[in-house]
């Protein structure tokens, strides 16, 4: 999408031409990103593990970010979205894994646009996306409408937790492991 074409997505308050932009921008940019950014990744997963792929979603989306502000859009929260109330699913060896993250778009008026839906794959044994992350818009804004349009569209999502519970899940487990312990 050009930017005049982005512009005009924008002044119409077009969420799907919106998310057409970004899957565009995500399209020609996510490779570079990991090619030019390989050494300060791998030094993110090395330190971090997983919290490596924010690094790189912080990174890729900086750009575009900035069209939106200057397009007078706010998006909230930032690109890809909250990760608490993220949802996540993939393959028994959890080498495809998929993170479905959402976030508003509001127009200059303070009126909600709609959401933008973005699909991040990654490989939770390196540090690998195994596709490109993916975009797409959704007419609906606001936590409970956006988690009922994402649980009809698929029912991996609808049986998924959000990333808060997981990890309340997680450390109460580590926890009775503690206390088991000797």
């Amino acid at each position: 999408m050009s930017p005049n074409q982005f512009a005009a997505a924008a002044h119409a308050n077009d969420i799907f031409g919106l998310a057409n932009h970004v899957n565009g921008f995500i399209e020609t940019t996510w490779q570079v990103v990991l090619r030019d950014k390989h050494d300060k990744l791998m030094d993110a997963y090395a330190r971090a593990g997983d919290m490596a792929y924010g690094t790189y979603l912080d990174i890729l989306f900086i750009p575009v970010e900035k069209q939106f502000k200057q397009a007078g859009l706010k998006l909230d929260p930032g690109l890809p979205g909250d990760f608490n109330i993220s949802r996540e699913w993939g393959n028994a060896d959890e080498t495809d894994q998929q993170r479905w993250f959402w976030c508003s778009v509001v127009a200059k008026d303070g009126a909600p646009i709609g959401t933008l839906v973005t699909i991040v794959y990654h490989d939770h044994s390196q540090f690998r996306l195994p596709r490109r992350p993916h975009t797409f818009g959704l007419s609906e804004w606001g936590k409970d409408a956006v988690v009922a349009v994402l649980s009809q569209r698929s029912e991996d999502f609808r049986q998924a937790r959000e990333a808060s519970i997981e990890i309340a899940e997680y450390l109460q487990r580590l926890e009775a492991q503690k206390a088991q312990q000797p």
